[in-house]
C-alpha cells in the first residue's frame, strides 16, 4: 500500500530497540561476569512481543471499557466499515463503541482476520458522516498495514528495557565499585545507561508511532479518496479532545493512546520528541497537499 520510506524508517527504529535492549544485557553481563543476561533479555524480548501481539485487541478494547456494536445499535459505522472492508478486499472486522464524550478512534488486532475497531461516543457525535468514514478509512489501513505488530513489538520492548534498566541501576550501585578497576567502570558506565536506555526506548517508540500515522493517513485517504474528509476530522478530533481529554492518570488509557489516531490527552506543552502522534497542522497539510494531487509530504 505504501510509496514511500517509512516502512524502512519503521524497521530502522526497531533496530534501534533491540540493540538498546541487547546493549544492557551486555553491560549487565560486564559487571556481572555473565552472558546469562544477554540471553534472558533477548528471550524476555521474543516473549513480552509474542504476548502482547496475540492479545492486542483484548487488552486494547478492555482498557477503553468498549463495547461490541450491532448494526442496528451503529447504523453509520457498520454501514462505512463494511463499504472500505469491501473496497480493500478484507474482511468486516468488529466494531466497538467506547463510553467516553473524548473524540477518538483506534483499530487493533494481530491480523485483519483478527482486527477491531473502536470508536468513542464522543466521536461518533462529532464528525459527519464524511469525516467518520474519513477516519475509520485511517484505522482500516493500520491492521492492513501491520502496525499492530509494529506498536506491539515497539511497546513490548520498551517497557523490557525499563526493566531491565531499573535492574542494571541496582547491579551499578550495589553490585559495581568493588574488585578491580574494570569493574568500578563497568558501574559507572552501567548508571549511566540505566538512566538514559529508558529514555531513548521512549522517544524510538513515540517516533515509530509517529511514522505510522503518516502512513494510515496517506492509506487510509487513497481507499476512501477524500483526504480532505480526514483532514476536517483530525481538526474537530484535536478540538474535541483539548475540550474533553482522557484522564493522564489511567495507566491502562495511556498505554492505549498510541493505538488512536490523536492524541487524547491535553499535551499542548508536549514537545515533538515526545508526542505520540505527529503535529496536526503537519497532518493535515499533507492531506491537503495529497487533495491537490501532490505528494502525502507536500513534495
Amino acid at each position: 500500500m505504501h510509496r514511500h520510506h517509512n516502512g524502512l524508517k519503521t524497521v530502522l527504529l526497531l533496530g534501534g530497540m533491540w540493540a538498546v535492549l541487547l546493549g544492557i544485557g551486555w553491560v549487565i553481563a560486564g559487571t556481572t561476569r555473565s552472558s546469562f543476561f544477554i540471553v534472558l533479555f533477548a528471550a524476555l524480548g521474543l516473549f513480552g512481543t509474542a504476548y502482547s501481539y496475540w492479545n492486542s485487541d483484548k487488552l486494547a478494547i478492555r482498557s477503553m471499557r468498549a463495547v461490541p456494536v450491532t448494526p442496528q445499535q451503529a447504523p453509520a459505522m457498520h454501514r462505512i466499515v463494511g463499504d472500505l472492508s469491501r473496497a480493500a478486499g478484507q474482511p468486516m472486522p468488529r466494531l466497538f463503541i467506547a463510553p467516553t464524550m473524548s473524540p477518538n478512534a483506534f483499530a487493533t488486532g494481530r491480523n485483519p482476520e483478527h482486527a477491531a475497531v473502536c470508536c468513542t461516543e464522543g466521536i461518533l457525535q462529532l464528525l459527519d458522516e464524511r469525516e467518520l468514514r474519513g477516519v475509520l478509512g485511517h484505522e482500516l489501513m493500520h491492521v492492513y498495514n501491520r502496525d499492530i505488530l509494529t506498536s506491539s513489538v515497539a511497546a513490548a520492548v520498551a517497557g523490557i528495557i525499563t526493566s531491565a534498566a531499573q535492574m542494571l541501576q541496582f547491579a551499578a550501585i550495589f553490585g559495581g565499585g568493588r574488585g578491580d578497576d574494570n569493574r568500578g567502570g563497568n558501574a559507572l558506565v552501567g548508571l549511566l545507561m540505566a538512566l538514559l536506555a529508558p529514555l531513548a526506548a521512549t522517544v524510538i517508540q513515540l517516533a515509530i508511532s509517529r511514522t505510522r500515522e503518516f502512513d494510515a493517513d496517506e492509506d487510509g485517504s487513497r481507499l476512501t479518496g477524500d483526504p480532505l474528509a480526514l483532514a476536517s476530522a483530525l481538526r474537530k478530533i484535536e478540538g474535541g479532545a483539548a475540550q474533553r481529554p482522557m484522564d493522564p492518570e489511567d495507566q491502562r488509557l495511556v498505554n492505549t493512546s498510541h493505538l488512536m489516531i490523536a492524541n487524547p490527552f491535553r499535551g499542548g506543552a508536549v514537545t515533538g520528541l515526545f508526542r505520540t502522534h505527529p503535529a496536526t497542522g503537519e497532518r493535515i497539510a499533507r492531506l491537503e497537499a495529497m487533495a491537490r494531487g501532490g505528494r502525502a509530504d507536500g513534495r
